[in-house]
This record gives C-alpha cells, sequence and structure tokens, in this order.
C-alpha cells in the first residue's frame, strides 16, 4: 500500500465516521432508527447527490476494494449478532399466533414480489432469470429483527403483548428468510463450477451443531459465563472461519457468521451474550457498519432515473408496502386481534432496515440483481423503515392502552366471588 492510498483510506474512514454518526443522530432527533440517518450518510456521498466525478475523487478506485473487505467484515460481525440474540425463549407462549403471522407475512409478499418480477424480468435481463424472481420474493420478504428490537425498546413497547408478538414474528420470519436465501443462491449458481460443494453444508452444520456447540459450551462454562480473551478470541476466529466455509462451498459468508451465532451457547449466559455484544457489537457498529453503508451509497444511483424508472420505484414499494402489511395485518385479525394491534404488528413486521440492505448486497454480488434495481430496492428499504415510526405514532399513540391483543368476550361469565 502506498503512502497516497494509505492517506486516501484513513481519511474516508474518517469522514465515514463522523458523517454517519451525525446523521444517525439527527435521524433519533426525527424519531428514527440510526440506521436511517447512516444510509443517507451513505447515499449523499454516492453519485445520486454528488455526482460520479466527485465521488469517485472522494474514494478512487483503488480504495474501494479496501472499504468494502472492511464492510464485508462488518456485515459478518452483524450476522453473527442476529444468530446469537435469536433465543429460543422469545417464541414462548407466542405458539400459533406468532408461527401464523411471520408465515403469512412471508408468502403473500414473495408471492407478490415474485409476480412483480416477472414484470421487471425483460427489461433488468438478469443471468438468471429464475434466480431472479425468487430473490426478488425473498427481498419482499424480509423484517429486521434487530431494527425491530431497537424500535420497540426506544418507544418502550417491548415488553407489551404487541411487542413480544412482533418479536417472535421476526425471529421466526428471519430463520425462514434465511433458508429462503440460501435456496436462492445454490440456484444462482453462487458456487460457481464448484457447485457439488454445496454438498459439504450437510457435514458443515453437522459439526456446527455436534461438536462446534458442545465445546463453545465447555469453554463458556471453563469462564465462568463471562468474556475471557480466550473466549473473545475464539468467537472472533470462529465468525470469520464458519463465514469462510460458507463462502467456499457456495453459500454466501454472512449464512456462516449468523449460524455460529445460532450455535452460541443460549443457557444462562445472558451476560456473556451482552459482554459479546458490547465489546464486539459495539466496535462493528461504530466503524464497520458505517464503512458498509458507504458502500451501499456510492452503488446506489438514483440521478439518472427517468419517468420509468421512479415508476418502477412506486411500482417497488407499493408491493412491498402492501405485501407485508396485509399479510401480517389480515393473519392477526383472523386469530381476533384488534385491529389497532393487528396494524401495529403490520408496521412493526414492515420494517427491513439492515437486514434488507445485506440481502440486496449479497444480490447485486450474485449478479442476481443490477445496479438499477439495486439502486431502486435500497431506496425501498430506507423508505419502508423511515415509514414505521409515523405510523406507529399514528396507530398506537399510547403504547400500554392495549393490554390484550384479543379483547375479551362481553359475554364471558364474570369469576365467582370467593366466600
Amino acid at each position: 500500500m502506498t503512502t497516497n492510498q494509505l492517506f486516501a483510506l484513513f481519511s474516508d474512514l474518517s469522514l465515514i465516521l463522523v458523517l454517519a454518526h451525525l446523521l444517525g443522530l439527527a435521524a433519533r432527533r426525527f424519531s428514527q432508527p440510526a440506521v436511517i440517518g447512516e444510509v443517507l450518510a451513505g447515499i449523499l456521498l454516492g453519485p445520486t447527490f454528488l455526482g460520479h466525478t466527485v465521488s469517485d475523487f472522494l474514494f478512487p478506485t483503488d480504495i474501494r476494494p479496501m472499504l468494502t473487505a472492511l464492510a464485508d467484515v462488518g456485515m459478518a460481525v452483524f450476522m453473527f449478532i442476529v444468530g446469537l440474540e435469536l433465543d429460543r425463549k422469545i417464541l414462548r407462549g407466542t405458539g400459533r399466533l406468532a408461527a401464523t403471522v411471520s408465515v403469512s407475512s412471508i408468502v403473500l409478499p414473495f408471492g407478490l414480489g415474485a409476480l412483480l418480477a416477472l414484470l421487471l424480468v425483460e427489461d433488468n435481463a438478469p443471468d438468471h432469470r429464475l434466480g431472479f424472481v425468487l430473490f426478488m420474493g425473498t427481498a419482499m420478504s424480509v423484517t429486521a429483527f434487530p431494527v425491530l428490537a431497537r424500535i420497540l425498546t426506544d418507544r418502550k413497547m417491548q415488553h407489551t403483548p404487541v411487542g413480544g408478538l412482533a418479536l417472535a414474528c421476526a425471529a421466526i420470519g428471519d430463520v425462514i428468510a434465511w433458508c429462503m436465501l440460501a435456496a436462492v443462491v445454490a440456484l444462482s449458481g453462487g458456487g460457481g463450477a464448484d457447485q457439488w460443494l454445496l454438498l459439504l453444508l450437510v457435514p458443515y452444520a453437522a459439526v456446527m451443531l455436534w461438536v462446534v456447540r458442545p465445546l463453545l459450551r465447555r469453554l463458556v462454562a471453563a469462564g465462568g459465563g463471562r468474556l475471557s480473551p480466550a473466549l473473545l478470541t475464539t468467537v472472533l476466529a470462529g465468525i470469520l472461519l464458519s463465514g469462510a466455509i460458507t463462502e467456499r462451498i457456495g453459500l454466501h459468508f454472512i449464512f456462516g457468521a449468523f449460524f455460529f451465532g445460532v450455535v452460541m451457547p443460549k443457557e444462562s449466559t445472558e451476560r456473556l451474550r451482552v459482554d459479546i455484544t458490547d465489546r464486539i457489537g459495539h466496535v462493528s457498529s461504530r466503524l464497520l457498519l458505517p464503512v458498509f453503508f458507504i458502500i451501499v451509497g456510492l452503488k446506489v444511483d438514483l440521478s439518472d432515473l427517468g419517468r420509468s424508472g421512479w415508476l418502477d420505484f412506486a411500482l417497488i414499494l407499493f408491493v412491498a408496502v402492501s405485501g407485508k402489511f396485509l399479510g401480517a395485518f389480515l393473519s392477526a385479525r383472523a386469530h381476533g386481534v384488534t385491529a389497532r394491534q393487528s396494524a401495529v404488528l403490520a408496521t412493526l413486521m414492515n420494517t427491513r432496515g439492515l437486514t434488507e440492505l445485506i440481502i440486496l448486497t449479497a444480490g447485486l454480488q450474485l449478479g442476481v440483481l443490477n445496479e438499477r434495481l439495486y439502486s431502486l430496492m435500497v431506496a425501498m428499504a430506507v423508505v419502508t423503515t423511515a415509514m414505521a415510526g409515523p405510523l406507529l405514532t399514528a396507530f398506537h399513540p399510547h403504547p400500554f392502552a392495549d393490554h390484550d391483543l384479543v379483547p375479551q368476550r362481553r359475554d364471558a361469565q364474570p369469576p365467582a366471588a370467593k366466600r
């Protein structure tokens, strides 16, 4: 690396950190998740507003691969945290309601997204039509579990019935969505000429579940449930190695990082998970993920869409919002959930955030999406996430106003008085 490259890299990182932080704070001032401001920081520095000349001057071509490498590490750490926070305790007590709502909020948007893909397939001319159709359906089905959890915490809704149900639905939906994306990657030829390596997925999963998980459990127990230096090194190495394996066998590296988080011990490790999230997640959220947002923004170009492009965006946004909202709302109403709580649940399930951006980036890297459609889908992800705050205020101005998801029957007999 030359002196000029090192100067450009460090200068770019400094600019990224400051701008992402400032716009993240500005987003919070408007009751929006910080991810909205951070994504906008990337788009502002990209060709949409600055043009290709200025954007290329700020982020030279020979520096971008280095930034992309840092962004990939940030994606891997984020996916590990998602898998780590995927606790089965979230699903307890939700029963068929959470399962039905989560499946409905995936099936309907997936179907509408696939139909939309059939309309867009000719103009965008992807190399693999089946992969494109399945990918668009999957991208429309995503709910961002981490962003949803943060919205609930900021609004003090995490302990309300509708908040708990939304978390359970998003957790189930996340697992289904990642499985769907893995299938899309396999069908799209993610492994290239070495697609036979996908057969190694079965022994890989077996080793992770029956060898790695017990070893991690013993290591955690030996450290007294605290994040020792040895355990921290093991976790970091495990994230990268697991991601490297899934990338090599033909799946994206995000699956390996996510699965390593899933196999981390969950029983009596609350303190450990907090330590991991604080130490690893903090560095990732402050340094690596802002770089990821910039990389996303540099690839977004909305400056020359024309009328047809904006019509495509309107159609994408309509399908994304209506599919998710109706799927969750109608399913919740069918179970007797009140109209207000169903609307709140549907609004929360429409939150896409960073999870959607990671899926879209994977699609671009795989060649399933071209840069034009990638730009439109990123804009959709930003808009649907930003919509959550105002809609929640409209549907649910008082988080603790409704105590029950399903209203009590008026003709129910009162309990007999004790004598």
